[in-house]
């Protein structure tokens, strides 16, 4: 069986982002992106990303309705039949429960997810240094800080339900682009 199917997750400056378009290229399914979708939003400032952008200034997440809506009306398009990378999706436990539903609903169960871990000062330093590069106004000190309070305290805990699950491949997100991105493709052969 090919997996094609999964979540890529981690903390903020992880590389999920990165890791995800390479994998989506590798497997052949598009790499889904919440935050992509919410940039694009506010860029266009349209209702929904005026929304999404009085939470992310403030650090903060979107709420879970407007998520879940999201990737479900994203998860039923015909690219994502033959599977899909889900980044930054889900982030909480009611988020896990949503997901689960919306696999049940599209019968197409989820095969694995992929953790890319790293140490708290790389991950600050990653981040400030994608703030200088790319001048995003949502990548402040305060609200990088904020998110990955927010990373550990909502998010970490959903990886014991995968692994749990059989579903969970821990990979060091440390390394060059090309050294990670070999790891990640180990972890989901071997699902």
């Amino acid at each position: 069986m090919t997996v094609s199917r999964l979540l890529v997750m981690g903390p903020q400056g992880a590389g999920k982002g990165t890791q995800a378009a390479l994998l989506a290229e590798w497997l052949g399914v598009p790499a889904i992106s919440t935050g992509d979708i919410f940039r694009a939003n506010i860029k266009g400032k349209t209702e929904l990303g005026v929304l999404a952008q009085s939470y992310t200034a403030r650090g903060e997440l979107v709420p879970d309705s407007v998520t879940n809506d999201m990737v479900r009306s994203r998860l039923s398009e015909p690219d994502a039949r033959a599977g899909f990378i889900l980044d930054g999706y889900p982030r909480n436990a009611a988020q896990v429960g949503a997901l689960d539903e919306i696999l049940a609903d599209l019968a197409e169960p989820l095969q694995a997810v992929v953790v890319l871990t790293a140490d708290r000062d790389e991950l600050l330093a990653r981040i400030a240094k994608r703030a200088q590069i790319e001048g995003r106004e949502d990548d402040t000190p305060e609200a990088i800080a904020r998110r990955l309070d927010i990373y550990e305290a909502e998010t970490a805990p959903l990886l014991a339900a995968y692994r749990e699950r059989g579903l969970l491949a821990e990979v060091d997100g440390l390394g060059t682009v090309e050294q990670v991105a070999a790891r990640v493709r180990d972890a989901v052969q071997a699902k």
